[in-house]
């Protein structure tokens, strides 16, 4: 087990980058106890692994890491961002294609947030673009009760506080006014615990309806509710450029993760399982006392007589109760 510390990578950031967890959890699953290198388990993260240490969580082999991946994802309302929630709530993990691999969330939109929310199967993306040197602008569109000014939103441009929390530069626009509510926009870096909500409500604006559209170049576009759609890697690979691709740790040239069984062979179609259209019952040949008295098709001749005999063609024969001449 023991390899030495300038050797490998943390053990954490092996785990994130499998997909299993985000680095905090990770490191939260070895001080349980949940986590064996070389058959022995570990109680502290500071430990270096390289790919020759198997490393099992909860027992199971560790999955290799597949090549790092993105997704956008359209979250509806009445979701909550994780992978499971103690009073029962849905989450945004219940509903995704059973096909997809397993993802972890980067940051996360409150249960009335709807929008553009980013998914990845690298705990290690993850964990760089949360990082607030990262500072990517996630935008949002707001609909507020209330009156608001838009020399009131520039002054948001040096930052405030509230209620002893300080906030970054935000940039807030005022897209139209109502009745008795406004459309803002508000680009926002740091992303904060329900920032947009508590600056909003210190300009005196009760929050109805709050949507992410962008986080960095990523855009929701016209991506439907409830929707995920996979960014190409090459895009995603221009996108995060390379400083912030190597602070990741991304692989882009991994392959995707397969069965075990990694050459399929369709399956050969048998007799039980091919479908066939049921052939029709032969009918028995007709006895001789059925052919007795078979009524004939057109054009089968004439029907036998009770007598044996025939029936002149088209049935004129002698009336029935006349006498012969």
């Amino acid at each position: 087990m023991a390899q030495n510390q300038n050797e490998g990578e943390r053990i954490a950031k092996v785990i994130a980058r499998a997909g299993l967890a985000s680095r905090r959890e990770a490191e939260t699953w070895i001080a349980a106890g949940r986590v064996a290198v070389n058959g022995e388990k570990i109680a502290s993260p500071a430990l270096n692994v390289t790919p020759q240490d198997r490393i099992a969580v909860d027992g199971k082999p560790l999955p290799r890491a597949e090549r790092t991946r993105l997704f956008l994802y359209h979250k509806p309302r009445g979701l909550v961002t994780t992978t499971a929630d103690p009073q029962g709530r849905p989450t945004i993990f219940s509903g995704l294609p059973k096909e997809l691999p397993r993802l972890v969330s980067i940051g996360r939109l409150d249960l009335n947030t709807e929008g553009l929310l980013l998914l990845t199967n690298d705990g290690g993306l993850a964990r760089a673009l949360e990082l607030p040197a990262t500072a990517w602008l996630r935008r949002y569109r707001v609909r507020a009760h209330g009156k608001v000014t838009q020399a009131q939103l520039d002054e948001l441009r040096g930052g405030v506080t509230v209620d002893g929390i300080n906030y970054g530069p935000i940039e807030a626009t005022l897209d139209r006014e109502q009745t008795s509510n406004v459309w803002i926009t508000f680009a926002i870096r740091e992303g904060k615990n329900r920032e947009v909500r508590n600056v909003l409500r210190h300009l005196g604006l009760h929050v109805a309806r709050l949507i992410r559209v962008s986080f960095g170049p990523f855009q929701l576009g016209e991506i439907a509710d409830g929707a995920i759609e996979e960014v190409p890697t090459r895009v995603l690979r221009d996108q995060l450029g390379e400083k912030l691709a190597r602070l990741a740790g991304a692989d882009f040239s991994a392959p995707l993760n397969e069965p075990e069984t990694e050459k399929r062979v369709p399956p050969k179609r048998s007799v039980e399982t091919k479908e066939r259209k049921p052939k029709p019952e032969k009918r028995a040949a007709p006895s001789a006392e059925q052919r007795k008295f078979h009524r004939p098709k057109r054009g089968e001749g004439a029907r036998p007589a009770a007598d044996g005999g025939r029936k002149p063609p088209h049935g004129r024969g002698p009336s029935r109760g006349k006498r012969a001449r």
